[in-house]
């Protein structure tokens, strides 16, 4: 294979004038010659693809990336490089693109640019396209996520992919210098690396109960029946158990039916147990504490349920409609 074809196949048919001169040997002449003759079609300033059809979304972020060189595909378009074709992430929307800091480049229509610190260190180069390591996309895209449920589903669906690890990801952060959601993403990777609710339990207690005002709960009430298990959150004058389930995947067989005889056990000593996950707790506070409030005035406690300051106004009555 001569080193045109070598080039075109390995950056799926894209190439720049620069490698056309300076790597496969050939002249400006050549280059003129080939793009009468229809086989190579300029796709951006000096950057040229082998054909004239529809380009791939590969094809797309290889012109990207050359036209801006040295960049890489950063932030979403690196974690969709990495999955590969057809998972998770969409080829709609611009690409993400990456460059050292230092550089003053204008953002070219349909992209978007990132200037990141240590550009040559985060990037593996190797790869086609370049793109930023994936623990440093992930934790980008997890600090700008616009929840934190979000954040810690992306953190997440990382690592349940095996395309890295919570201690790779927890290497990364600690690299970095300015970043956002630094201490809430070290607190969830760590529940990730270790299967822990830790954070849950934490985001339940500042999040649900305390600032709407249901009543003080036990925590990790310890029960003998059947053997010594421990009750997350435990309304006991109520009989209410609020188990939280921490676990992002790994759901064994087995786990399930250990929740399973937990929930049992409750039953028959009279207790109701009610489950509640990262939607609940982080993405649906007010609407979980109004529900569990509920539970608990069915159950003797006189409330009332306060709305916290990220609740909802209520409804207001149209006017002319009495109240």
């Amino acid at each position: 294979m001569d080193t045109l074809s070598e080039l075109l196949s390995v950056q799926s048919g894209v190439v720049t004038r620069r490698q056309l001169l300076t790597e496969a040997g050939l002249g400006p002449n050549d280059v003129r010659r080939m793009l009468r003759r229809g086989a190579l079609v300029k796709a951006a300033g000096g950057v040229y693809i082998d054909h004239n059809g529809e380009l791939t979304w590969i094809q797309r972020s290889w012109v990207a990336v050359l036209s801006m060189w040295p960049a890489a595909l950063s932030h979403p378009s690196a974690i969709r490089a990495a999955n590969g074709p057809g998972r998770r992430e969409p080829d709609d929307g611009p690409l993400h693109i990456a460059v050292d800091r230092t550089r003053s480049i204008e953002q070219p229509p349909g992209l978007r640019l990132h200037r990141l610190a240590d550009l040559e260190s985060k990037v593996q180069w190797n790869r086609s396209p370049p793109r930023v390591r994936i623990e440093h996309a992930v934790l980008d895209v997890a600090a700008e996520a616009p929840s934190d449920f979000e954040c810690i589903s992306r953190l997440a669906d990382m690592v349940q992919a095996r395309l890295t690890t919570a201690a790779r990801i927890e290497e990364a952060l600690g690299s970095r210098t300015r970043i956002g959601r630094r201490g809430f993403m070290a607190d969830i990777l760590d529940d990730i690396g270790n299967g822990t609710c830790s954070v849950l339990e934490h985001g339940y207690l500042c999040r649900v109960e305390r600032p709407h005002g249901l009543p003080t709960a036990q925590r990790q009430v310890r029960s003998s029946s059947p053997g010594p298990i421990y009750r997350d959150v435990e309304y006991a004058d109520q009989g209410l158990e609020v188990e939280l389930d921490g676990r992002l995947f790994h759901n064994t067989a087995k786990a399930r039916d250990s929740d399973l005889d937990r929930d049992l056990d409750a039953a028959v000593d009279g207790r109701t147990t009610v489950r509640l996950g990262w939607g609940q707790v982080f993405e649906r506070s007010c609407l979980t504490a109004a529900r569990v409030g509920r539970l608990l005035e069915a159950r003797g406690w006189p409330g009332p349920v306060l709305p916290c300051p990220k609740c909802a106004p209520p409804a207001q009555p149209r006017s002319g409609v009495s109240a």
